[in-house]
This record gives C-alpha cells, sequence and structure tokens, in this order.
C-alpha cells in the first residue's frame, strides 16, 4: 500500500535524523499523525523556538540563548581561563561538566576530521581555535575528542598544529574505551580519564 504523499515527505525529513532509519522514521510519522494536535501544536512551536532563541557562543560555539554573545561557562569569572578543553561537540561539554572536576573554558569543534579529509574539513572550529590561542593566556589545551577513527585522526591532526605554540598539549586518559562517545561515558570514567590525561609530545 502505498502512504500518502504528506506521510512520505515527513518520513523523509525524519530520515535524515542521526540515527534513524527508514522505518524508525515511518513509524514516528504515523505516531505524529495520531498524536493530539495540542501535542504536535507543542512540537512545532519547541521546532521554530530552537532556531529563533538558540545560537552559538562567539568564543567556544557552544550553545547559547540568542540574546546572548557568549555561552554561561565563557561568562563565567571563576572559570580557568588558561586551560581549553577541546570536544567535537556542545553534547560533550555537560558530562565533562558533570565531574566538577575540571573549571578551564571549552571549544567545540562542530565535528571531527573526515578520514579522506574532503567535505566538512573546513567546517570545524579549528582556525578560530588558533586564534584563540594567539590572542588568550592558554597554558594548556586538552584533547577530548571521542575515541573514534575520526576522533584519532582529529587528535593527532591538532596535536601537529597546536605543538608550535609552545603550550602544554594533554589528551584524556584511556579510562574511556576505544569507539565510546563522551556523551555516554560514566561521571566516575570521565572524571579518571580527565585526571589522568597525558602530554602530547
Amino acid at each position: 500500500m502505498s502512504l500518502p504523499r504528506s506521510i512520505q515527505n515527513l518520513t523523509q525529513e525524519l530520515n535524515k535524523l542521526p540515527g534513524i532509519g527508514p522505518r524508525t522514521a515511518a513509524r514516528f510519522a504515523l505516531y505524529l499523525l495520531n498524536c493530539p494536535s495540542q501535542d504536535l501544536e507543542k512540537l512545532i512551536s519547541a521546532l521554530v523556538s530552537l532556531k529563533q532563541n538558540t545560537k552559538y557562543c562567539s568564543r567556544c560555539f557552544n550553545i547559547t540563548d540568542a540574546s546572548s554573545k557568549l555561552c554561561s561557562i565563557c561568562q563565567d569569572p571563576k572559570r580557568d581561563l588558561s586551560q581549553i578543553c577541546v570536544v567535537e561537540s556542545p553534547l560533550d561539554v555537560s558530562p565533562i561538566e558533570a565531574t566538577g572536576q575540571y573549571k578551564g573554558l571549552y571549544h567545540i569543534l562542530r565535528g571531527t576530521i573526515p578520514p579522506a579529509r574532503g567535505k566538512g574539513f573546513n567546517d570545524l572550529k579549528i582556525k578560530e581555535l588558533l586564534t584563540r590561542l594567539k590572542k588568550e593566556n592558554i597554558k594548556e589545551v586538552i584533547l577530548a575528542i571521542n575515541p573514534t577513527t575520526e576522533g584519532e585522526t582529529t587528535a593527532m591532526y591538532l596535536a601537529r598544529v597546536l605543538k608550535p605554540y609552545k603550550i602544554k598539549i594533554t589528551r584524556l586518559a584511556r579510562g574511556l574505551p576505544t569507539g565510546a562517545d563522551l556523551e555516554y561515558a560514566d561521571e566516575a570514567t570521565l572524571s579518571s580519564a580527565l585526571s589522568g590525561r597525558r602530554k602530547i609530545n
């Protein structure tokens, strides 16, 4: 049976979301079709608000309110201004903050270097990181990149381009299993990785 065009269109759009396959997208589309109109309106309102009321921090590229130029971490006068923790995504900030051990600043790359260093490489915020190192009095850069193939490639590349800046470059300890995402790591594992971070030569 061929589904109505409106269902097919919504399924195609939902299928673009990360981790959502065609069958799951179709199930979501049918769920939305059957949910109460007021719930659907709330979802639509939340999606519109997402684009209108949030933006990226002009300093570290974390997510912040549209009314603020800097995120709450960059605005916090109690943070250690000599440290920058480099992560892939804004989602990686929360678990590190939850450990209560790290008091420095962040820099969100907004992705990793693709294996072939092709499409997407120039979209990463690497140039902006180097600009910060020139302008700010940074003494240590912590590479908290997920231990995936792309993450390892990114960490090695960053270690190479950061070397001329004569600052301490460290990497989270191997408390994180290979292939794991920071987003899903528990606080104890992350605390161990932070405290046991190693210097990159």
